[in-house]
């Protein structure tokens, strides 16, 4: 059976950065994807300044830079120094950085079975295919597969829903984000290039169908028109780090989109599971060491941060008392610095 250094289940930022940091090390990378790349994927399609230091480590900032995108000036937070990029386009590219650096990459691939093998390996079934790998990463998102085979998945919370559609850019619009409060949730909008805007609605069931008849009416859009969607928005986290498996990105904690840092939990965890997993297969000192700094570096890397994204789901699940709350001057406005600040004032 062929024998990989690590086995990454999902190429979308997280999966792709782990595999790209991997490759470049001198590991056996294999990515495993289910999907044909490029493809559109549920986003608000932000890349928050904090992204950029990680792009600038895997070689790619101007890469991603010279794609089509917006150019984000302000966050306008609305009661009823980013930039925004199609993720077609966006993980399209992280993955073939990962290709270029030397990691396998097995797409329109779905994930059968994992076990344990001899010498506490994994062996790993796809369609029509088997192999092995000395470690195994999740990286298969909120519902993740791997937590679900390795009995890890928790239950979601209440459930919400968020469609997402690439429209035609309004008139003047400008270069800014805009995160709308509304009775029955919240919509994001933000450019995505010179012509298109990327419209997200955040919802629980009951209320979905009311948001996407508001945006109908408010970007006068088609009744026919085609929208992604995703649920459940939240769940408990996932333990990050075992013995030789590890979780990063969505699939190892999903947190409230509302402040567009998904982009930048995914680039960070994959870089700090790829730093672990080099020290483990270079049989580097302490296995158990380096599974414990990566435990320890992930969870620093939401610290300060979370409480946004709870005030966001508050304000999903109460809207009018979040509306009321930013209708009343005083607090409005520290809060709004305070939320600003956190989104898109993080030094490059």
């Amino acid at each position: 059976m062929e024998l990989f250094d690590v086995a990454i289940i999902g190429a979308g930022p997280a999966g792709s950065t782990c595999a790209a940091f991997c490759a470049a090390a001198g590991l056996r990378t294999i990515v495993v994807e289910r999907e044909k790349f490029p493809r559109e994927k549920v986003c608000g399609d932000c890349l928050n300044p904090a992204c950029w230091p990680v792009l600038r480590r895997l070689g790619v900032a101007d890469r991603v830079r010279a794609l089509p995108h917006a150019r984000l000036e302000r966050v306008e937070f609305v009661d009823e120094a980013e930039i925004a990029i199609k993720r077609s386009l966006f993980d399209d590219l992280l993955l073939r950085r990962a290709r270029a650096l030397g990691a396998e990459i097995r797409e329109e691939s779905v994930l059968i079975a994992v076990s344990k093998i001899w010498g506490g390996n994994w062996k790993i079934d796809i369609v029509r295919q088997t192999f092995g790998a000395r470690c195994l990463v999740g990286a298969d998102g909120r519902n993740s597969t791997v937590a679900r085979l390795c009995n890890l998945l928790p239950r979601p919370e209440r459930e919400r829903v968020a469609l997402q559609a690439h429209i035609p850019l309004p008139h003047d619009f400008g270069n800014r984000v805009v995160l709308q409060l509304l009775p029955e949730g919240y919509s994001g909008q933000a450019p995505v290039n010179d012509t298109g805007l990327n419209l997200c609605l955040v919802g629980t069931p009951p209320s979905i169908s009311a948001l996407r008849e508001w945006a109908e009416r408010r970007f006068s859009l088609s009744r026919e028109q085609s929208w992604r969607t995703i649920t459940p928005l939240t769940r408990a986290p996932v333990p990050v780090a075992h013995n030789n498996l590890f979780f990063i990105g969505d699939a190892a904690r999903v947190v409230e989109p509302f402040t567009g840092e998904g982009i930048f939990y995914a680039l960070r965890s994959g870089e700090l599971a790829a730093e672990a997993i080099v020290r483990i297969v270079a049989d580097d000192g302490d296995r158990q060491s380096a599974i414990r700094e990566f435990a320890r570096a992930h969870a620093a890397m939401y610290r300060g941060r979370l409480w946004i994204n709870r005030l966001a789901r508050a304000a999903v699940l109460s809207p009018r008392m979040a509306s009321q709350l930013i209708s009343f001057a005083p607090l409005s406005t520290m809060l709004m610095r305070l939320l600003t600040r956190e989104i898109v004032a993080t030094a490059l």
